[in-house]
C-alpha cells in the first residue's frame, strides 16, 4: 500500500509540476519604446532602391536604431556581412538583390 501511495503522490507531483511550468510560460506583453531615429534618405538617387528595400525589411524586425548606434563609416563589407546575417542568422525575408542594394545603402549613408 504504502507503494501505491508514493506513485500517487509523484504522479500529482508531475502534474503540479506541468501546470506550473505552462503557467510560467505564458504569453508576456510590454510596452516598447518609440524609436528615436530615423533611416537617413539617400543624399542622390543612387541608393533610393536601398533605402526603400531598408525600410520595407529592416524595421518590420528592429528599429532604425539598432542602424543608427553601429559604429560610424564601417564600409561596405561590414555592412554585407551584417545584412547576410539578417538573412542567415536571423532568417530575415530578403531576397538577394535587395540585400545587396541594403548592403549598399547602409555604406554609403552610415
Amino acid at each position: 500500500m504504502p507503494r501505491r501511495l508514493s506513485r500517487s503522490r509523484a504522479c500529482l507531483a508531475a502534474l503540479v509540476a506541468l501546470s506550473a511550468g505552462a503557467a510560467l510560460a505564458a504569453p508576456r506583453s510590454y510596452a516598447v519604446p518609440e524609436p528615436t531615429a530615423e533611416l537617413r534618405p539617400p543624399a542622390d538617387g543612387a541608393h533610393a532602391a536601398g533605402f526603400a528595400a531598408a525600410q520595407a525589411n529592416c524595421m518590420t524586425c528592429h528599429s532604425v536604431d539598432y542602424i543608427a548606434m553601429q559604429p560610424p563609416g564601417k564600409g561596405r563589407a561590414f555592412w554585407e556581412a551584417e545584412v547576410t546575417k539578417m538573412i542567415k542568422v536571423y532568417r530575415a525575408p530578403i531576397d538577394e538583390a535587395d540585400g545587396r542594394a541594403i548592403a549598399a545603402y547602409l555604406s554609403a549613408q552610415y
